[in-house]
């Protein structure tokens, strides 16, 4: 009789047991992800999916229908915007699915003392949306890698590390309200005709949207910003080329862009800004005063000939600038309330005599603390500056 003894020198392989594999699978399913924490991972993604939904519901629901016929043509509309959604096959295989579920259990029997056939109409439903179930994951997959390449180029168009400026210290982040964004920010050198002439660039922007054709947009304006500031112009100049550029990618208008460009000279520590549409950056004195950045024109693609307006701003030590997308101050909680601008002026009040590192770090932190697990709807970006001696 052969020996099932393991050979000499190798230990017996240990087995592993049931409630120990038990948690390995459960870890992996869950990646480690507290109940409480997969219950808001679903409360957020169902309520992303209503929206996305109901938003079709609501613009074909008609006015003047009776209580009963309102909540018919709802759920009309409703199967309609998931059936849109699915390609023809995928359609057919989900109305055959629903059809099989509605058969009575049991189909067609024959039974003549030899053989007996039953057809279990649900177990052919379940396997048809176990189909469509791998079909649209599959799909899935391919979008969500394709997005994150999309991410990757993202970032690399954003600066990395803040550049050491004399005089200046300076913080910044992005949170993309999906996998990609339509905010854009940066900071970079802008040589002049002579060495006086040396300015620093910053720049932040808001693309109308969200998601890849924001992220599309994002790209050609931090192309254009990069190539138009080579050339030898004053800022208005500057400002009015990038617009005739976005006017014609704006689809008329529609994908218009909100931008912040300053200039700002080290040797006199003056920024020089044009506010095109953009939320009022704030500038806050180190005597405690509030200013607002707000000289400039429309938002860039909307009017061909636009023309713009720039101003200046001498910076002395402990003033703070913070620019900002709209997706700082309209970020809603549960309760769909704004984090608001007094909100953003409290925390930079509170956090005047730190550094800007510490300030966003701080103001992400109560940004955080105030949406809770409710979804956003836009991008967030912030820059803060903070002038040394």
């Amino acid at each position: 009789m052969a020996s099932t003894s393991p050979p000499v020198g190798q230990a017996p392989a240990q087995r592993v047991p049931f409630g120990m594999r038990l948690q390995q699978f459960w870890r992996r399913v869950t990646e480690g992800l507290e109940i409480s924490q997969l219950w808001s991972q679903f409360e957020s993604e169902t309520k992303a999916s209503y929206r996305l939904y109901s938003k079709d519901v609501q613009a074909k629901t008609p006015e003047g229908l009776t209580h009963g016929g309102r909540h018919l043509h709802v759920v009309r509309e409703f199967f309609w915007a998931v059936l849109d959604k699915l390609s023809p096959a995928r359609r057919v295989l989900l109305l055959a699915a629903l059809i099989l579920m509605v058969i009575p259990q049991g189909g067609v029997t024959h039974n003549d003392k030899v053989y007996a056939v039953e057809f279990n109409f649900h177990f052919w439903a379940a396997l048809l949306l176990f189909v469509l179930l791998m079909l649209e994951i599959a799909d899935r997959v391919v979008m969500k890698r394709d997005l994150q390449i999309a991410r990757e180029i993202q970032t690399w168009l954003l600066p990395g590390a803040p550049p050491q400026i004399p005089g200046m210290r300076i913080a910044y982040a992005t949170r993309p309200a999906n996998t990609v964004a339509g905010d854009y920010y940066d900071v970079f050198p802008r040589p002049g005709k002579t060495r006086d002439e040396d300015r620093i660039v910053f720049a932040v922007a808001d693309v109308a949207g969200k998601s890849i054709p924001a992220a599309i947009l994002m790209a050609t304006f931090q192309a254009s910003l990069k190539t138009l500031s080579t050339a030898q112009v004053a800022l208005p100049e500057l400002v009015a080329n990038m617009n005739r550029y976005a006017c014609s990618n704006s689809q008329g208008g529609l994908r218009f862009t909100t931008a912040f460009l300053a200039e700002y000279d080290p040797a006199r520590r003056v920024f020089t800004y044009i506010n095109a549409g953009h939320n009022n950056p704030i500038l806050r004195r180190s005597n405690g005063l509030i200013e607002r950045l707000d000289v400039g024109g429309l938002p860039l693609g909307i009017q061909l000939e636009a023309t713009y307006e720039s101003a200046s701003v001498a910076l002395a030590p402990g003033d703070w600038l913070v620019i900002f997308t709209d997706g700082v101050v309209e970020a809603v909680n549960a309760g769909d309330e704004e984090f608001g601008e007094p909100r953003l002026l409290n925390v930079i009040q509170a956090g005047a005599a730190t550094e800007p590192a510490d300030l966003l770090q701080r103001l992400m932190a109560e940004l955080d603390l105030f949406v809770g697990s409710t979804p956003q709807h836009d991008d967030v970006t912030c820059m803060l500056l903070k002038a040394g001696a």
